[in-house]
């Protein structure tokens, strides 16, 4: 069952009519698809493959790749004591090969290269001085290990430096995605269901895998994370731990973040999480938001000296909100139906939901084809100036200046503006045009589950996005 990820399949598949040989790089966070993604794209090309072990020593790594030459066919291969060496034998096997492509895929190759076992200066010849004068080869080099593919592949400055002719961040599911792998799985979820499992899960393919048919969403999800032996025990941990080396550093920062809602810059994430604001600082926090942990924003009117970072990755909050520190409630997730704690935790994750899906609302809003801008923005108040103090989670600045004020309100039903509500976001767009100057249109755009209620304050707004929209692929 092989679900969406069309526009990857075509860039991956236009490999196999080149007239040159191919290196491709498919990277991203755990448990996103990224294998089943290759095989899906290069089923019937495949030569050979190949994945490293996670905890294997040197000799171990070289002995699996043995065993994977004589899988695929080379049934006299020895089993390589260097990696010159094992990729000098993956060469003559290659040549050996029927086909007028011939794809090799070298999967998990961050746990192949243990420490001083020379695997990159061999992947470098191997390519270098054999595979880039072929026009026949398609070589394919993936792992989970965001970190390690950013700084030995992707960002290479040896020999490997501007050599990669395809690479594929592979990110989490939309909703739609989401909505079809339920739909092929059998498993029969309305589309609230849907944004609700997307707020704990995010969009991550493996984790909807584990959904069982015959139970309701809620028991799912107490299946996954809160029973006595759960589906994903210890899942965070795994998660950091597979893609960064090093995870702790990465995780103080994730922490910091995850405290504060509207986000961070660097240099009060460096304070709160006990490190140098150095260019290593920059380094992870670059991996991290090439994992989809983190984004980055520079808010409205504001120089990029005050970029602010934000923990947008839906699994992690959810992880800090109610797994951390434990539970012993078997059935917690049920008993939390419509807790303080659970409708607080809807808001701002329906929130995050929404900018995941900025492409979409664009698209509800008619303006796909417009060049747009997208911001978060917020103000202390200042009675002198006359700010009332507001925070905007999301701002479409657009080239036909218009800005949109996108208001995300969670809700079970229709949503009801009160009057409160109506005289908070009059202030926000007051705040925004007296602290930015700006003399662009201003249009309130509410984004709510199933539209607002038709009253009084609701004909003030200018346009709705619904639920429905934001499935739109």
């Amino acid at each position: 069952m092989f679900i969406g990820r069309q526009s990857e399949l075509e860039l991956l598949r236009a490999t196999l009519t080149s007239d040159r040989a191919e290196f491709v790089a498919v990277y991203g966070r755990r448990r996103v698809g990224k294998t089943m993604l290759v095989r899906e794209a290069y089923a019937g090309s495949l030569v050979f493959q190949h994945s490293g072990l996670a905890a294997g020593r040197m000799k171990d790594q070289l002995t699996a790749f043995g065993v994977s030459l004589r899988a695929a066919g080379m049934s006299d291969a020895p089993t390589p004591k260097s990696w010159l060496e094992a990729f000098e034998l993956l060469g003559r096997f290659v040549e050996s090969c029927d086909g007028d492509r011939k794809v090799v895929f070298l999967d998990e190759l961050s746990w192949m290269d243990t420490p001083r076992s020379g695997l990159m200066a061999a992947l470098e010849f191997f390519w270098n001085a054999w595979a880039s004068a072929r026009r026949d080869v398609v070589l394919v080099v993936c792992a989970s290990a965001t970190s390690w593919m950013l700084n030995k592949v992707i960002h290479n400055k040896g020999g490997l430096y501007n050599r990669l002719t395809t690479k594929i961040n592979l990110q989490p599911f939309t909703l739609a995605e989401c909505e079809a792998m339920t739909q092929a799985m059998g498993v029969r979820m309305n589309r609230h269901q849907i944004i609700e499992g997307y707020m704990v899960m995010g969009g991550v393919p493996h984790y909807w895998a584990q959904l069982d048919r015959s139970k309701s969403l809620a028991q799912n999800i107490d299946a996954m994370f809160f029973a006595k032996t759960p589906i994903l025990e210890n899942e965070f941990e795994y998660l950091y731990a597979s893609i960064f080396k090093n995870p702790e550093n990465y995780l103080r920062i994730v922490s910091a973040l995850g405290k504060h809602k509207a986000g961070m810059k660097r240099e009060e994430i460096a304070s709160a999480a006990r490190l140098a604001n150095s260019g290593n600082l920059t380094s992870m926090l670059a991996e991290l938001e090439s994992c989809g942990f983190i984004r980055r924003y520079t808010q409205f009117g504001r120089k990029e000296r005050d970029t602010l970072y934000q923990l947008i990755d839906n699994f992690t909050l959810f992880y800090y909100k109610f797994i951390e520190g434990g539970v012993t409630d078997e059935h917690f997730w049920e008993h939390q139906t419509n807790t303080p704690a659970r409708n607080a935790w809807c808001g701002q994750a329906f929130e995050r939901v929404c900018l995941e899906h900025v492409a979409q609302i664009k698209r509800a809003l008619g303006i796909s084809g417009v060049l747009t801008e997208s911001h978060s923005w917020s103000c202390a108040a200042d009675p002198e100036k006359g700010l009332f103090g507001s925070q905007i989670d999301l701002l479409i600045v657009r080239k036909d200046q218009v800005i949109n004020v996108c208001e995300m309100k969670y809700s079970v039903s229709r949503y009801a503006i009160t009057k409160a509500g109506d005289q908070a976001m009059r202030n926000k767009v007051s705040d925004l045009i007296t602290a930015t100057c700006t003399r662009y249109a201003i249009h309130t755009t509410y984004v709510t589950p199933y539209g607002l209620v038709d009253n009084t304050y609701a004909r003030n707004v200018q346009s709705q996005v619904v639920a429905d929209d934001l499935f739109a692929f």
